[in-house]
């Protein structure tokens, strides 16, 4: 009897360390926003982008610029995000919008998404205009899947880009706004490759 009981309790233990690295999608404090089963009916749209589902993701490949925004406003909180680009996408992530209408990174913290962008010091993995990233740039994103993890708690902003820490910063400029999901412009105006989203959490903190 005393053999099954260690054994049992060896089990448990198990268990409760495969929970404790259990990913984002288990924790039930997570809100999914995507996630291979839904539409855009958690988002509000603004601008021209082509948004849709498509192969368990949530898409956009043609237009001169556009957004998913979410319904609701955040201030502390931890983004967990799956995507997929091109090495000449344009996208990201832009956090604490102030004006959810006319959306930039003038209003809001740009948490980028582009390889090939003109200035590399605020390609992907920096924060536009706040902090920036090696040049030339090391971590990118183009032809795969990616995670982003965004920790925003008050004035402290922490950027991991397939759990590397990309980027940081300590500022006060925008406390709190709904987010948003980016398809932007390639250089020069024209087209640039296509954004997949395949999953989207945030956990209030």
């Amino acid at each position: 009897m005393k053999q099954v009981s260690v054994f049992n309790m060896f089990l448990l233990v198990v268990a409760f360390a495969f929970l404790g690295c259990a990913t984002p999608a288990n924790n039930q404090t997570w809100v999914t926003l995507i996630d291979g089963s839904q539409g855009l009916e958690n988002w509000d749209q603004i601008g021209d982008a082509n948004w849709r589902v498509e192969d368990g993701t949530i898409m956009a490949d043609k237009g001169k610029s556009g957004f998913l925004v979410s319904k609701n406003p955040y201030k502390d909180f931890v983004i967990y995000a799956e995507f997929w680009a091109e090495t000449d996408t344009n996208s990201g992530i832009f956090i604490r919008v102030s004006d959810p209408k006319k959306i930039g990174a003038d209003n809001s913290y740009e948490v980028n998404v582009w390889d090939i962008r003109p200035d590399p010091k605020y390609g992907t993995g920096a924060i536009v205009d706040f902090a920036e990233v090696t040049v030339p740039i090391v971590n990118k994103a183009g032809g795969r899947w990616n995670t982003y993890e965004i920790t925003a708690k008050g004035t402290e902003l922490t950027i991991r880009l397939n759990g590397v820490v990309t980027a940081s910063t300590n500022n006060s400029k925008y406390a709190s706004g709904p987010f948003a999901l980016q398809f932007g412009p390639g250089v020069k105006g024209v087209t640039g490759g296509p954004i997949k989203w395949r999953k989207v959490q945030i956990k209030p903190l």
